[in-house]
């Protein structure tokens, strides 16, 4: 049997108003002036200076970079990069989504390790630790706070890379529902499936073990329970902690058993459209999965029943498509589109798109190969 390895922060805080603790742990990771990686949006509703004055108040420095754009470019990195040198920092906190965590990560990886961050595209590239780093979080989806995960789209090859490294793990993770009260319904919905479809192709992965399991099916139960009450009225904060449980325990199934074809041609979408990378999930999980049922009937049965499906007295297969189902159910309730079409997505990208698919870190381990003309087909049948 090959090792099986696994890999958090090592320190995560939970609840409303842990957000408070920035300063002290900053302090305790030795941060005296840090970068704060945030988007404009978050900049402007004042977020980023709240978190400055609670630095501010532990006598940590910082200053502030809002130039995260959503699927966050080479370009974005570089200019951060070159803020972070000016102003003297030697650490970063990241604020937002996954696109503030992952600039922040490969601001900080290429900070510690030099060159370019298309240098660090595959697995495992670096060789020093990242300077000292805190995610906190104000969405319940993409786990970014906790992954060794960091995707970053190359603007001369249009081309989502995937840096997945054990060293951009963030030290510390913050997950405060109060910060994610503020989250519009679409949002709410798109990072909710987003971290649905890190459970569910964690669960099916080929590298799922005892430990993946038990945090994927415990995540789809709770996503399938609170995201559309979340939907429905984001500031239920009962919902808001719930999800961020669900989409923490996601990501820590996917962080080690990573995911498959639905992010694998999610990338792409990503990289040629810059479109939401939670929706393109959403609208690809019930195509993909479909695909994949003969890979694995039985954990898709289990799936349905994580998702509160009756599978008692069905056959295996029955059962397997019930979750199937579920999915689209889910998907429909709270409000994600129904096809790529709506996007703007053109057919006569999925040849090229699905070839970039094969080459994708993530599709290593999916539960049933493809070629290159089943995942041209699976394009066709979610467009």
């Amino acid at each position: 049997m090959a090792t099986t390895y696994y890999f958090l922060p090592t320190r995560n805080l939970f609840g409303e108003d842990s957000v408070k603790e920035t300063g002290t742990l900053m302090q305790s990771l030795g941060g005296k002036k840090a970068l704060i990686v945030t988007d404009s949006f978050l900049a402007k509703s004042g977020m980023a200076s709240d978190i400055q004055k609670i630095l501010s108040d532990a006598n940590v420095e910082s200053v502030v970079f809002d130039g995260v754009e959503p699927n966050p470019k080479d370009v974005n990195v570089e200019a951060g990069l070159k803020l972070f040198k000016e102003s003297n920092c030697d650490s970063i906190i990241s604020l937002g989504g996954g696109s503030s965590h992952d600039c922040a990560k490969a601001i900080g990886i290429v900070a510690s390790n030099g060159g370019n961050i298309r240098d660090y595209e595959g697995v495992d590239r670096s060789t020093n630790p990242m300077c000292p780093m805190i995610a906190v979080n104000t969405t319940a989806g993409t786990a970014s706070e906790i992954t060794r995960f960091c995707i970053i789209t190359d603007t001369s090859r249009h081309v989502k890379m995937a840096i997945v490294d054990w060293r951009v793990t963030p030290q510390i993770a913050i997950n405060d529902p109060n910060l994610m009260v503020g989250m519009p319904p679409a949002l709410t919905a798109a990072t909710g499936m987003d971290a649905l479809t890190h459970a569910i192709e964690a669960y099916v992965s080929t590298a799922a073990n005892p430990l993946t399991d038990a945090a994927a099916l415990m995540a789809i139960t709770m996503i399938t329970q609170y995201l559309p009450k979340a939907v429905a009225n984001g500031t239920y904060m009962k919902a808001r902690d719930k999800m961020a449980y669900g989409q923490y325990l996601a990501g820590i199934a996917f962080n080690n058993a990573s995911l498959g074809y639905v992010h694998a041609m999610a990338h792409q979408l990503g990289g040629f459209y810059n479109l939401p990378h939670g929706v393109c999930n959403a609208i690809l999980l019930p195509h993909v999965e479909e695909f994949n049922l003969i890979g694995n009937a039985n954990r898709f049965r289990d799936i349905a029943k994580a998702m509160g499906e009756v599978t008692e007295g069905l056959s295996t297969m029955d059962a397997a498509r019930k979750a199937i189902a579920a999915i689209r159910q889910l998907s429909e309730q709270v409000g994600i589109p129904k096809n790529l079409r709506s996007l703007g997505v053109k057919e006569e990208d999925f040849g090229i798109m699905a070839e970039n698919a094969m080459k994708d870190v993530c599709q290593l381990t999916n539960p049933r190969k493809a070629t290159k003309e089943q995942i041209i087909e699976i394009f066709r049948s979610a467009y």
